[in-house]
């Protein structure tokens, strides 16, 4: 509070913490071997000893013991697919753009969940089942679907929430609310721990009755999402795009800001993106410039490849990188199975393959 206090004298400070330690730069993601090329992949699960993943708005199989083949579509959507879960015990459950969730039982029976609370679904942005009757949602936003993303951190969205639904008799119960875009979930014992991507943290919440959040893990480098578990009772935690002192600054400026949400086009916003370098029209800093056909391996950018492996104290313990210069970005889902950990460079329309340990 005193700090808040002498900013109003001092000015603000805009301040980004290092990647350094466990999160210190690399080049294994670029360096990884590609499992498969896919067309934005994204929401990786392992269902029925096949790695299950999204691609706009499909969902594929790729059977992993059956040699490497083209992946089998399993269903396709009029909207594009926002997250999905492995059901305990067979079926599965995702979440759409347009709000809406399907849920599948192991006889392949089909149900749809429309409304969470006393409104509509807007924003499934994770889901997480905790047994077979009982599933976790992230809403992300009241406002914007979740493909709209950057727009509710432009507008700096803080109307997220998380919901504990029980299937069996319908009962609803919202664990918290005014989160600033839940997108990831994860259990861990009795609680739950949730990556709130505009606030670049990691929660902590109970599993059964609404909480007050309790930060384990702040002030990260780069905006978090997706968790899975990893096999040493710590978890793999996606983070995909950097923060940027720009776009820090834009987030500051209102008048600025305004204006270019109202007459710029979304993929020209000086925002964060899954993927950059793709047109001449895109927001650049000086740094970024490439000269004589070199990009910097440490530029400013709209995008990065980042996913990191979390202690059982959640906290970083090792990392993979993507950086400036590189390809893999946009890192939005990791599902480790077996001796491999699988990752989803969606912004590098790549599934890869990676080891568990890092250098």
């Amino acid at each position: 509070m005193l700090q808040r206090a002498l900013d109003i004298f001092r000015g603000k400070a805009i301040t980004i913490p290092p990647m350094d330690g466990a999160l210190r730069p690399n080049t294994a993601l670029d360096e990884a071997p590609v499992l498969l090329q896919a067309d934005g992949p994204d929401n990786l699960a392992w269902i029925d000893d096949r790695l299950v993943f999204s691609s706009g708005n499909k969902v594929l199989a790729f059977d992993m013991a059956g040699g490497i083949s083209a992946p089998e579509k399993l269903v396709e959507f009029p909207v594009p697919v926002a997250c999905l879960a492995e059901r305990p015990g067979g079926g599965s459950a995702v979440g759409l753009d347009n709000g809406e969730i399907k849920i599948w039982d192991a006889e392949g029976a089909e149900t749809s969940l429309t409304g969470i609370g006393p409104r509509s679904l807007k924003c499934p942005t994770a889901l997480l089942f905790l047994d077979r009757d009982t599933l976790i949602v992230c809403q992300g936003s009241t406002r914007v679907a979740p493909s709209g993303w950057a727009r509710d951190l432009m507008d700096r969205g803080s109307s997220g929430s998380l919901w504990r639904i029980d299937l069996k008799t319908g009962r609803q119960t919202c664990l918290a609310s005014g989160l600033a875009f839940p997108q990831g979930i994860a259990a861990r014992s009795n609680e739950l721990v949730v990556a709130e991507s505009w606030k670049y943290r990691l929660i902590a919440l109970s599993a059964e009755r609404p909480s007050r959040p309790r930060t384990i893990l702040a002030n990260l480098p780069a905006y978090p999402s997706r968790l899975s578990p990893a096999s040493d009772g710590g978890a793999w935690l996606c983070l995909f795009a950097p923060r940027n002192r720009l776009i820090e600054f834009v987030l500051q400026e209102d008048v600025y800001r305004r204006a270019m949400l109202q007459d710029v086009a979304p993929e020209f916003w000086i925002a964060p993106a899954l993927a950059s370098h793709r047109s001449f029209l895109e927001p650049l800093q000086c740094g970024g410039v490439t000269t004589m056909g070199i990009s910097k391996a440490w530029a400013p950018s709209r995008s990065y490849g980042l996913l990191v492996r979390l202690d059982g104290e959640m906290q970083p313990a090792a990392s993979y990188h993507s950086r400036a210069n590189g390809t893999r970005h946009g890192v939005t889902s990791a599902i480790e199975a077996g001796a491999h950990v699988y990752a989803a460079a969606r912004g590098g329309d790549a599934i890869l393959d990676l080891a568990k340990k890092v250098g």
